[in-house]
């Protein structure tokens, strides 16, 4: 058994999988939670009888018990969970008690959730429920059933309360930002946009806390902490989380409400993790950050994505939608229900309001849309905007952070940063791009089509990290494979997460063959492939490295060889060469 919290209890029940202690709403509840994860194998496999009767035990008169191992025995046992649960809460001193209980994708563990205001008794009662679960095990009769609910109570009911939940009522605005791909780009411009108008932004995301700008604790800051140390800096007056998947899942997130949230998309990405095997259910997850927005806040959603729009039903917040399309449906809709929209017209990202569009900045002037030929970043351009100016921030200051912010190492580090690298022949572009999903290396694989100039060729440092399905890292090797000229592979060893190196090059290298393609490098480094392949292009060649695991080595790399970092102008000219066929 593991527990999200503190160490397991030295005699935990058999039937407990896992108890975890999630600090602030999650996926089952608005507030803090407690998750168990129990095998119920022993009454999935038995006969009806048995289960009608643990079902006459605990009250449940009509229950359908259905056959072994069936769809209708599984939903049978969430009732009997759900039940159980609230007989030995009820019996403890707990009158009522919201319980949630998830079949999973195994037929015979079933996941319990219920909010908590005492941590020890709390988890005193998920260790009490398992308990019930191993003494039916062996018991056979009704009165066994009984007999285990009250001894289950009288331990949970003896339990000291311990602790609350830590989960934080803000003092400052706060923009929360989820999604798979983009979440970091978009923070990060809300971030800068937000000190342009003079705040001083905390923000917190996947590799650590930033006060300002600049980097105060390094680490993992997706999940409910990231928030509380955000928050804990006194001079902080506006802060910006970045919420992952994970963190939600695994800690729940760390503070009651925000005042803004934006969801920039929802794709395939960590599927077969923590019980999260769809995207739907990848979605419904997400749609945890504005199902707690704040009534008078905004929940800015992707109205091109339908997942995402369709979270507008799911929070009381209110509706700001982006689209690149103006004349989208969703985009009527909102606005007809007194929401708003951002979006694209005739080249000005627009912000309309009612009938009303206010026209803020020319799509080709933001460096970050990389002269409007980055799909994904200008959708990112399009959240960032409508968070901004939702969180309250002037549009003037807007508009100057959308200028302002580049896609260099020093504003968005990993993401879409390009540079010019001179070799004796001539010069070659190198984009480096974290692209850890299909839609990522898709989106890369479009920026160096767009900066290629006619007849050159496009070389790609291919690597996965290892907890993605095996289906998705063969799709990266065909994308690879399918787009790209010439293919290295790079492997990521800090984040093989269980496989070996030679599981992850031997999908990779399957979905390249799909394709065709065969003659391919492998490298044991994101460096060493990016060495490499820059050592065989040609000027005008575009290289492209998918950068995970050694972003810093690869900066200190290519300084040193002479590299230097694209301007927005640079970048604009090396897109009207491709265009014109230079």
């Amino acid at each position: 058994m593991t527990d999200g919290s503190t160490s397991a209890p030295p005699a935990a029940p058999t039937s407990l999988l896992e108890l975890r202690v999630l600090e602030g709403p999650n996926l089952y509840f608005p507030r803090a939670a407690i998750k168990l994860t129990l095998d119920v194998r022993t009454l999935a496999e038995a006969d009806e009888a048995r289960l009608r009767a643990v079902g006459d035990a605990l009250g449940l008169r009509s229950l359908r018990a259905g056959a072994p191992l069936s769809g209708f025995r599984q939903r049978a046992l969430v009732r009997v969970l759900t039940r159980l649960v609230r007989r030995v809460a009820l019996d403890s001193g707990t009158s009522r008690l919201g319980v949630r209980v998830r079949a999973t994708s195994e037929p015979t563990q079933l996941v319990v959730a219920y909010p908590w205001r005492d941590r020890s008794r709390a988890r005193g009662l998920g260790q009490a429920v398992a308990a019930v679960l191993d003494e039916l095990t062996a018991a056979g009769s009704d009165h066994d059933v009984a007999d285990a609910v009250a001894r289950a109570a009288a331990r949970v009911a003896a339990t000291e309360k311990g602790p609350g939940p830590t989960t934080i009522r803000p003092r400052v605005p706060v923009v929360a930002v989820t999604g798979t791909n983009g979440k970091t780009t978009t923070s990060r411009m809300v971030a800068h946009i937000a000190r342009e108008a003079g705040h001083h932004v905390g923000w917190s995301n996947t590799d650590g806390i930033y006060v300002d700008g600049h980097l105060v604790e390094a680490g993992d800051y997706s999940g409910p902490s990231g928030a509380g140390r955000v928050l804990a800096h006194r001079e902080v007056d506006f802060a910006v989380t970045e919420t992952a998947r994970g963190g939600i899942l695994l800690k729940g997130i760390g503070v009651v409400h925000n005042d803004v949230s934006v969801v920039t998309n929802v794709t395939a990405d960590h599927l077969g993790m923590q019980g999260i095997d769809t995207v739907d259910q990848l979605a419904e997850v997400k749609g945890v950050v504005p199902r707690i927005t704040k009534r008078t806040g905004w929940a800015v959603l992707n109205a091109d994505d339908p997942r995402v729009f369709a979270m507008r039903l799911t929070t009381k917040a209110q509706p700001w939608v982006f689209s690149r399309d103006p004349d989208s449906p969703a985009l009527r809709e909102v606005l007809g229900g007194g929401g708003r929209a951002t979006t694209v017209i005739d080249g000005w990202l627009t912000v309309l309001d009612g009938t009303r569009a206010d026209p803020l900045v020319e799509v080709v002037d933001v460096p970050m849309t990389l002269s409007g030929l980055s799909r994904f970043n200008v959708e990112n351009t399009l959240a960032a905007a409508s968070a901004a100016l939702a969180a309250g921030l002037d549009r003037a200051d807007v508009v100057a952070g959308l200028l302002s912010f580049r896609p260099d190492a020093e504003h968005n580090p990993g993401r879409m940063n390009f540079f010019t690298l001179p070799t004796p022949a001539g010069d070659v572009s190198v984009v480096m791009d974290l692209a850890h999903n299909e839609a990522g290396l898709e989106a890369m694989v479009e920026i160096m089509r767009g900066v290629r100039p006619d007849g050159r060729r496009i070389l790609l440092g291919l690597g996965a990290v290892g907890d993605r399905q095996d289906e998705l890292l063969e799709m990266l090797g065909e994308i690879a494979a399918r787009d790209a000229d010439v293919v290295a592979i790079g492997h990521k060893a800090k984040y093989l997460r269980g496989r070996t190196v030679e599981e992850v090059d031997a999908l990779l290298r399957t979905g390249a063959e799909r394709v065709g393609g065969h003659d391919i490098e492998t490298h044991p480094t994101e460096l060493a492939s990016l060495q490499a392949l820059v050592a065989q292009a040609a000027p005008g060649d575009v290289v492209g490295l998918m950068c995970h695991a050694e972003r810093e080595e690869v900066y200190a790399w290519l300084a040193s060889v002479g590299a230097t970092a694209d301007s927005p102008e640079q970048l604009a000219a090396k897109v009207r060469q491709a265009s014109t066929g230079g």
